[in-house]
């Protein structure tokens, strides 16, 4: 496969994957909020618990769907023979380890290099999700705010 067009199916593939994270990121807003809802009258801490592991599963989800599309994918372009060594490559490129013991062929290490830019993109985004959800839970769980000011004491004036 030439570079441009491992270039060119890496940033399929790639968009591919931003499309499905951000897709599953928005289904799962609503999904929460309808959480919420029914968890109204639990206690603040398990509704916490509920909401912020429904959120981390639906986010897994997403990532392992993304690595099983690499993995078919350099299936599909005969990059490797068995769907073991292209699901190992997907994965510790996706998520950034690569150890190094299974590689690429030359004529798709472009192609393989998108598969990394992809899980640091939607690791990224998981993040940042995942850390909005909870700034808006812990407040709530614990009864208050971590940055709420304390009331001044005696000392104070």
């Amino acid at each position: 496969m030439s570079q441009s067009d491992q270039i060119i199916w890496g940033s399929v593939v790639l968009g591919i994957c931003a499309i499905l994270h951000v897709g599953l990121l928005a289904v799962l807003i609503p999904s929460l909020e309808g959480a919420g809802r029914i968890l109204r009258r639990r206690g603040n801490v398990l509704r916490t618990a509920l909401i912020t592991g429904l959120a981390f599963a639906m986010i897994v989800f997403s990532h392992t769907l993304q690595v099983w599309l690499w993995a078919y994918s350099l299936m599909w372009m005969d990059a490797f023979s068995h769907l073991s060594d292209a699901l190992y490559f997907s994965l510790v490129t996706y998520t950034t380890v690569g150890y190094g013991d299974v590689i690429l062929p030359v004529n798709f290490r472009v192609f393989g290099a998108f598969g990394g830019v992809a899980g640091i993109l939607c690791f990224g985004l998981s993040t940042a999700f995942l850390v909005s959800l909870v700034s808006r839970l812990l407040p709530r769980s614990i009864g208050g705010s971590f940055d709420t000011p304390a009331a001044p004491s005696d000392k104070d004036t």
